[in-house]
């Protein structure tokens, strides 16, 4: 079955469930039961693989022994054990003594999950169809899951979530090639949504990978945190299926919640690449964990606050996706910027077309590349264009990793050309910090003066209306006059 296909048949499945209420329910119940399926596949592995391997769950609640037969418990029977054990076991594992890592794990994802699912014989049929068309120790089918993942992810972004937008997959990947994370490095994404630079992180050090040790390393050096909790049961999915077997570092938290002060020396990484929330309000008293210079609810000015405090002195570097309002934005945004070309090096602000996250916004973003280590004496600016043809992106037509080999090529090697221009740190600042900086290769719109263009649309409507009578008074007189 295609994966379109078999994320559609669980959806109309659901359909018919009286206690499921929109798409937002519906995807957050395939993805606990995507969940434990892949949990249990993975544990067959383990028990083969690492000997002596105890699961942190109870034999009863393994899916293997309540889900996998498809003559199993239905009903009214299988709602009871859902709601009233399953649920209640799952839940004591993020907070119970004496838990393993990888039962932790398990507790954190049914946290704040439900079951929404009245009727046992549709969930039963929702369990079928996962358990009959999806094996996760399958290579193949392994792989297709990134698949199923961007079908979940393009359903839970038009399900009304109001200011989460995913961002494209080229971008991250663009990202983290640029940023070229090292095995041994901390890479963190404090705002990591589902994950999705951590998971291209991880390929791209899969192949600095040389022995088991070297794969230790690697699942401890990614961190991630998001304070949603649908997006961090995706995330913690994600990571199991790109080999990081006990993603206790992805964690539920809101990241800015925990006063500046308290991030000291050990919680300093050395890469930080995010795409922050932009455009919302932080909950009242969140701002008070900030000094009064950062003081504001604006999430995005808070998390780039944050960064700029957790990046290593010697090796921080970072990359974030920030949108057109911090650059020219004033007040608290001044003031980050100014310390962000003091205390850093603002080395490249490469500016993304509209449309880059089309549908779900039209706001026009920018990445921001910096080190730690300042002062900034010039900033590069690059301005991606669009692909010969397009006035914008859409889902059909979206941005290709391949787009950017242009600033790729570019990178190395900088030098001015119409699409990349350079700017000093002392004009940035004479400018009061605005980075709002146009290309100076494109021509500039002359827009004219005011009154001679208010002159001119009075005349196209003196026109207009003279040829409008005209008009018809031909068709009075072609009906005769009346």
């Amino acid at each position: 079955m295609a994966i379109g296909t078999l994320i559609k048949t669980i959806q109309d499945i659901m359909r018919k469930d009286v206690g499921v209420d929109g798409d937002a329910q519906r995807i957050s119940q395939i993805v606990w039961l995507l969940f434990l399926k892949i949990f249990n596949d993975r544990e067959e592995e383990w028990q083969l693989t690492q000997p002596g391997f105890i699961s942190p769950l109870d034999n009863r609640f393994r899916w293997q022994s309540w889900a996998k037969d498809p003559e199993g418990i239905t009903g009214e029977e299988l709602i009871d054990f859902v709601n009233n054990d399953l649920f209640p076991s799952l839940k004591r594992l993020a907070y119970a003594a004496g838990i393993s890592p990888v039962g932790r794990v398990v507790g954190s994802v049914f946290e704040d999950a439900y079951n929404y699912m009245k009727s046992g014989t549709l969930l039963r049929q929702v369990i079928n169809t996962i358990e009959a068309e999806v094996d996760f120790n399958s290579s193949s089918d392994r792989h297709l899951f990134n698949d199923i993942y961007e079908k979940i992810l393009a359903d839970l972004q038009s399900a009304g979530n109001a200011g989460e937008y995913y961002t494209p997959r080229a971008v991250t990947q663009f990202m983290v090639e640029i940023l070229n994370p090292q095995l041994g490095e901390a890479v963190l994404d404090p705002a990591c949504g589902t994950g999705g630079f951590l998971t291209n992180t991880i390929e791209h050090l899969k192949k600095q990978v040389n022995n088991p040790d070297d794969l230790l390393v690697l699942q401890q050096s990614i961190h991630g945190v998001e304070k949603k909790p649908l997006p961090h049961m995706l995330a913690l999915t994600n990571m199991m299926l790109h080999g990081i077997d006990v993603p206790s570092n992805i964690r539920h938290d809101n990241t800015l919640s925990r006063p500046l002060k308290d991030y000291g020396p050990k919680d300093r990484v050395d890469i930080i690449i995010t795409n922050p929330p932009f455009g919302g309000m932080e909950e009242d008293g969140i701002e008070n964990n900030f000094p009064r210079k950062y003081q504001t609810r604006e999430t995005a000015d808070l998390f780039l606050a944050l960064i700029m405090h957790l990046l290593k002195h010697d090796t921080g570097r970072a990359a974030v996706v920030l949108p057109d309002g911090f650059l020219f934005g004033e007040g608290v945004k001044s003031t980050i910027k100014r310390e962000l070309l003091d205390e850093f090096n603002l080395h490249t602000v490469v500016r993304l077309p509209k449309g880059v996250f089309s549908p779900y916004t039209s706001i026009s973003t920018n990445i921001l590349f910096f080190e730690k280590g300042g002062p900034t004496r010039d900033v590069w600016f690059f301005e991606h264009p669009y692909p010969e043809g397009y006035k914008s992106y859409s889902r059909s037509k979206p941005l290709t990793i391949q787009e950017f080999d242009l600033e790729k090529a570019w990178w190395s090697n900088r030098t001015g050309s119409e699409y990349a221009w350079k700017i000093t740190a002392a004009e940035l600042a004479a400018r009061n910090y605005n980075l709002d900086c146009k290309n100076p290769h494109r021509e500039a719109v002359n827009h004219r003066d005011p009154e001679e263009l208010m002159q001119e649309y009075h005349e196209i409507v003196r026109k207009l209306d003279a040829a409008q009578a005209s008009l018809k008074h031909e068709l009075m007189q072609a009906l005769g006059g009346n």
